[in-house]
């Protein structure tokens, strides 16, 4: 809630970052309730400050098209509940009743996600006044202050000054205070610079029942959930219904110097001799119906217009609503873009947001809103111009797609996500692209590190002797060899369960690769890295094959790998879809003094691991090339430093064997071409085998290309 700095109440919210930001809003509207309720249920501490009393609300239908009607859904509002018809057909007569058009638009309005309705505006406005401020729903509810008139916002240190001299100091101000906006003068500087469309308008509500008893006009609106325009040469007549059918809401648009519209007073008292007067050419029956009405509800107001704001945003204040962008009534897209601005302001200020960043977040708002607001307005203008040739002047259901084909909580959260993640170039980007950047075990989502020394690894080895001239076959370029000049090398077999892994959710996976230790990679200048070159990695999890084959370039396709530990045994088993190819056997295990171990596979000392990244290019005529291929290395020493491992117990075999059975394709479809080449590698002899466990799991951050 908005704090008291001086006046009768007082005290600081000391946990205002956990809570949400405090945001007070002047105005509560359809516009300021709206974004009430979106800005409470996104976890922030909202107070709503209204001038009037809401003692008698007056108002006549608006319409809460699809897109508008879908912000309210998403609320868990439901306009139908509350006496919203659905906008089923149109029919348009000229001024002397006859008809030039009839639409029926049932079947049209399918492509819409939601309905398009026609509801009362003081229901409305209850609905989202017990919304936003009910005890039920998602959030703290918003603190509504009534006869709370505000005289000046300083927008740099987000503060209001009330009628009573009362200062509210917040993290946001909003101004929804509608067209005759204080908070408005408060970004332009000056007084407010409103001008006469040239047209007023005469509002009115009629029972139907009343008119459907008068023979003589019940045909003029025998149809449930319609809407009926009578145009003449520059004044129209636009009647639809709401409460459930039971009323008939009248806007009858009409040149400003022919009714007492022409003062900017909103809601003047008219008569119904005035309406007759401005109507006299029209359909004697459609006068006849004016007479209907009653009396007192009869109201007659300027139709005001106001330049485009070159922006809406100053320092920590924005507004929103007819503050923004008033619109003229020919459209009825007011309301909605009103709920639009509001849904925007919830997007972009997600709980969590700090003050300091408030002035950063109203400018993509404004960026988000500015164009789409402005244009609906300039629609909403044009909709309005006097018919030619007995027509209107455009067709009013020409931009219907813009207006209604479009969801602002997808597409504010669309723009609100790029705009994150462009402010953070740094984040890892893996296939599928289209759901921006990938989690993995080296960051989250944005970039934040990843803690890995609660991880947890076992890791089982077997080193051997074995064929130099077989293993070079597997090398990928001539700029990999063997730093012996002899025909024995030797290579490891090491498998690894990971556990407690953050970035898994406190799961973990296994892994089994081959190692051929003592090769060198000579660059293209001569100089050479020593290390250990590692051809393949089976692992067992989806997640990590791709985080370590996209982030990594390393060598990694999956298949099921089971793993019995016992106190004195190590097994494991890898097979593919239920056929097993591998089996890895330590027996006989002892422990021995974790001191003893270097830490690297094998217990070699060269500068790290050498791997070789090859991405194939896409196409037919690409089959044999590559997008992408370069040798990989991954430093022992760098790699130490970002995440140290602490070894907790060795035990080494008695016994160590491994074996391959190549199956068949059948058996092996995707891996036969691997385990063949892997069951002919000659082990000349077990050099050394043991089984290590420990804490802190290398997250692989330094592997680099090595040119």
């Amino acid at each position: 809630m908005a704090v008291v700095v001086n006046g009768d109440t007082g005290g600081v919210n000391g946990e205002c970052s956990r809570k949400g930001l405090d945001i007070a809003i002047v105005g509560a509207g359809i516009g300021g309730l709206g974004a009430a309720i979106g800005l409470r249920r996104a976890g922030h501490n909202v107070s709503l400050y209204e001038q009037s009393q809401f003692a008698s609300e007056v108002g006549a239908a608006i319409h809460l098209a699809p897109n508008s009607n879908g912000i309210l859904r998403r609320y868990g509002i439901m306009a139908e509940e509350f006496g919203a018809v659905e906008m089923s057909r149109l029919a348009e007569y000229n001024e002397k009743g006859v008809e030039t058009r009839k639409v029926d638009l049932r079947e049209q309005n399918k492509i819409w996600q939601h309905p398009w309705m026609l509801v009362h505006r003081v229901k409305l406005h209850d609905k989202l006044k017990q919304i936003a401020t009910g005890k039920d729903g998602k959030g703290r509810p918003a603190e509504l202050h009534l006869s709370s008139k505000v005289l000046a916002v300083d927008t740099e240190n987000a503060t209001i000054t009330l009628e009573g001299g009362d200062k509210i100091q917040a993290d946001l101000i909003l101004g929804a205070d509608g067209i005759y906006s204080k908070t408005r003068e408060c970004i332009t500087g000056q007084p407010n610079k409103l001008f006469g469309s040239g047209k007023a308008a005469f509002r009115f509500l009629i029972p139907r029942k009343l008119a459907s008893a008068d023979p003589e006009i019940k045909g003029l609106l025998e149809n449930d959930n319609e809407l009926v325009i009578w145009y003449g040469a520059d004044r129209r007549v636009v009647v639809y219904p709401c409460d459930n059918n039971e009323l008939l809401n009248f806007v009858c648009i009409h040149p400003e110097g022919e009714s007492q519209g022409g003062t900017t007073e909103w809601n003047k008292q008219a008569s119904i001799d005035d309406l007759l007067k401005v109507y006299r050419d029209f359909d004697p029956k459609l006068l006849s119906l004016f007479k209907k009405a009653d009396p007192t509800s009869l109201k007659v107001w300027k139709l005001l217009d106001m330049e485009v704001m070159p922006t809406w945003i100053k320092g920590k204040m924005a507004v929103l609503g007819d503050a923004a962008h008033p619109f003229l009534p020919h459209q009825g897209q007011g309301a909605g873009i009103a709920l639009e601005d509001g849904a925007t302001l919830s997007v972009v200020l997600p709980l969590g947001t700090q003050p300091e960043e408030v002035p950063e977040r109203l400018k993509l708002y404004k960026q988000i809103r500015y164009e789409r607001a402005n244009n609906i307005q300039d629609y909403s203008r044009q909709a309005g111009v006097d018919c030619v040739d007995g027509k209107p002047a455009i067709d009013m259901m020409k931009y219907t797609a813009y207006n209604f084909g479009h969801d602002e909580f997808d597409n504010s959260t669309n723009i609100f996500l790029k705009w994150r993640r462009a402010k953070h170039p740094e984040l890892y980007y893996r296939m599928p692209i289209a759901f921006g950047p990938a989690p993995g075990p080296r960051q989250d989502i944005w970039g934040n590190p990843r803690s890995s020394l609660d991880q947890t690894f076992l890791t089982a080895s077997i080193k051997f002797r074995t064929s130099a001239t077989f293993l070079k076959n597997l090398f990928p370029t001539e700029s990999f060899r063997f730093k012996s000049p002899g025909s024995v090398a030797y290579a490891s077999f090491s498998t690894t369960t990971l556990g407690n892994m953050t970035w898994l959710g406190g799961g973990g996976y296994n892994h089994f690769g081959l190692y051929i230790h003592g090769v060198q990679y000579t660059k293209r200048d001569g100089t050479i890295i020593d290390g250990t070159y590692m051809p393949l990695l089976f692992e067992s999890l989806a997640d990590p094959i791709i985080s370590g084959r996209e982030d990594l370039g390393m060598p990694k396709v999956y298949c099921a790998i089971d793993i019995h530990r016992r106190s004195e045994s190590y097994r494991m088993q890898a097979s593919w879809q239920g056929a097993k190819f591998c089996d890895f056997n330590l027996e006989g295990l002892l422990a021995t003094d974790p001191a003893t171990e270097m830490g690297t596979i094998g217990g070699e000392s060269d500068y790290g691991i050498l791997t070789y990244k090859y991405i194939p290019a896409v196409g037919k005529d690409m089959r044999g090339k590559s997008d992408c291929e370069y040798p990989i290395v991954v430093p022992h020493e760098e790699e130490s430093k970002v995440v140290p491992s602490t070894v907790k117990s060795v035990a080494k075999p008695a016994k160590a064997s491994v074996s391959f059975d190549k199956l068949d394709l059948d058996a092996l479809p995707t891996l036969h071409h691997i385990v063949t080449v892997l069951a002919d590698i000659p082990i000349y002899e077990v050099v050394g085998a043991k089984v290590v466990e420990g804490t802190g799991v290398p997250d692989v951050s330094t592997a680099r290309r090595i040119e």
